[in-house]
């Protein structure tokens, strides 16, 4: 048996509690990864602001918990803060580097989408840091994304030029039926609650990938 298929994690939703490993495994990606173009690590509170912003607008921001501790997270944010993007969501993952390669990515991605396909939303896209990133790009072509694009040299980071790969795949009825707009889901209404939200928390964005 694989070390991968016998080690024991749990998925959970975040708590105010997990911020401190959540900022703890993000600042390592930043300090040496090419998967956030972010170059300086946040600290805690300011990712639990971005955790709170997503949380505000209803979408999910998951752990994965192993020996006591949270060993990685993935969540859901808005694509674009335009209202017609509403439908739309954009995938972070991010896993502890001593737990990698141990199918915690795959189970938080695949969670994602069935919590996101739930929603309502139809449509869930990957912006992958670093053409290079096989790791990413192949999870993310196992819970099926198709490759749509390349952005050539849009970052630069640790010296050097850094492309972001775009993936995209169906929630859903993805485009096969138009969307039940409820009286909540309109233009106004979106707006509205994204104005109420960046009044509350002026500091955070839904949109909290970088």
């Amino acid at each position: 048996m694989s070390d991968a298929a016998s080690f024991r994690f749990m998925l959970c939703d975040s708590a105010p509690g997990d911020d401190e490993n959540i900022a703890a495994i993000y600042a390592h990606h930043v300090r040496v990864g090419l998967g956030t173009f972010k170059e300086v690590p946040p600290p805690a509170e300011e990712m639990r602001r971005r955790r709170e912003a997503v949380l505000a607008l209803g979408l999910p921001f998951m752990v994965a918990v192993a020996v006591g501790r949270v060993v990685g997270y993935a969540y859901a944010a808005l694509y674009r803060m335009r209202s017609a993007y509403r439908f739309t969501v954009e995938d972070s993952i991010y896993i502890a580097p001593d737990f990698a390669r141990r199918g915690i990515g795959r189970a938080l991605l695949t969670r994602l989408i069935e919590r996101c396909s739930a929603l309502g939303y139809r449509q869930m896209v990957a912006v992958i840091g670093d053409s290079a990133n096989t790791a990413s790009i192949r999870l993310h072509e196992t819970a099926g994304f198709a490759p749509i694009g390349v952005q050539p040299a849009v970052g630069f980071k640790h010296g050097r030029w850094v492309d972001c790969v775009l993936m995209q795949r169906t929630l859903g009825a993805g485009a096969a039926t138009l969307p039940k707009v409820a009286a909540d889901e309109s233009e106004e209404a979106f707006e509205a609650k994204l104005k109420k939200i960046a009044k509350a928390k002026p500091q955070s964005s839904p949109k909290a990938k970088e």
